[in-house]
């Protein structure tokens, strides 16, 4: 015999048939309530950032005891449903609609993102470098995924970083992970996941880390990472060492003569479009011949030459 679930207030709007897909996940009125608000609070306009008192549309501060906040509170901090499960539904549920789901066109993106926070006891919370303030700070950094097109993106996954200190044997101990440990996790699940992509792309924080690469290539990844021009690699007698010195070696004479560089048209958010430059270089064993290209692309080529 099953027990008829009991109805909670809808959410607003064509919201109400989307959450009710994951009422299957959530035990209880009150945790199906609790997503509900949750959803909507994450959904509707603010003028501030998305704290508990503004997902629940209280006075920020002042409002931090209203009955929606500490019920809101309770759902997202002590309540037992599961994310990961719910985070799997919603992956889910982009896969299987033609508007969202993902192709072989499109891109794996890989970056982490810092909050800073107060406190030493908060679970992942440390002393690191928070990219979203551009400095080393006291925050808690998550390291993500998101599935992008020329059209449309939207998150995969995301995995809280755990400093050393957390664990009690430090940065040996064997349940930590680095960042570009769980960032190579988080590609390989998405591959498992069924999500289709062309390749994985991130920034030089993760693309000057050879290691990182090679965990990509040893689960038949391919990957377009950015490098630091600076980044250096080991090479012969007179071959470049870095980006920058492989950038020089090019020929430019003007932009009706490029020599070895070809004209790219980019486009940026906000719709303006700029000419720049693109070439492959040589550097060490990265090579147009080699199983990992290397390309330079800026916006003036006389000024990587000089």
């Amino acid at each position: 015999m099953t027990t008829r679930r009991l109805p909670c207030p809808p959410a607003p709007g064509p919201l109400e048939a989307y959450a009710a897909r994951f009422d299957g996940l959530l035990s209880t009125p009150a945790q199906r309530r609790g997503f509900r608000e949750y959803l909507a609070g994450l959904l509707l306009p603010r003028g501030r950032n998305k704290t508990l008192t503004c997902l629940a549309g209280t006075e920020p501060v002042v409002g931090a005891q209203h009955p929606s906040v500490q019920r809101l509170q309770f759902f997202l901090s002590e309540s037992t449903w599961d994310h990961e499960r719910v985070n799997a539904r919603r992956v889910e549920l982009l896969l299987a609609d033609p508007a969202t789901a993902p192709h072989a066109g499109g891109v794996l993106l890989i970056d982490d993102s810092g909050d800073r926070k107060d406190g030493k006891t908060t679970a992942h919370i440390g002393r690191q470098w928070l990219g979203r303030l551009g400095k080393t700070d006291n925050g808690i950094v998550t390291v993500t995924t998101c599935w992008a097109d020329e059209n449309l993106y939207y998150p995969l996954h995301a995995v809280p970083y755990s400093p050393g200190h957390h664990f009690p044997k430090g940065r040996s101990d064997p349940g930590f992970r680095t960042k570009l440990q769980i960032a190579a996790e988080l590609a390989r699940t998405a591959k498992a996941t069924g999500v289709a992509f062309r390749a994985v792309a991130a920034d030089c924080a993760y693309g000057d880390q050879d290691s990182f690469r090679r965990q990509l290539s040893e689960a038949e990844l391919p990957f377009a990472m950015a490098l630091k021009p600076s980044h250096g690699t080991w090479a012969y007698g007179k071959d470049a060492y870095t980006p920058a010195d492989a950038a020089r070696a090019l020929t430019w004479t003007e932009p009706e003569h490029p020599g070895d560089w070809t004209a790219v048209e980019r486009t940026f958010r906000d719709g303006h479009t700029e000419t720049w430059w693109a070439a492959d270089v040589h550097l060490g064993w990265w090579g147009p011949d080699g199983n990992v290209r290397l390309i330079v692309a800026t916006a003036d080529p006389v000024g990587v030459r000089t």
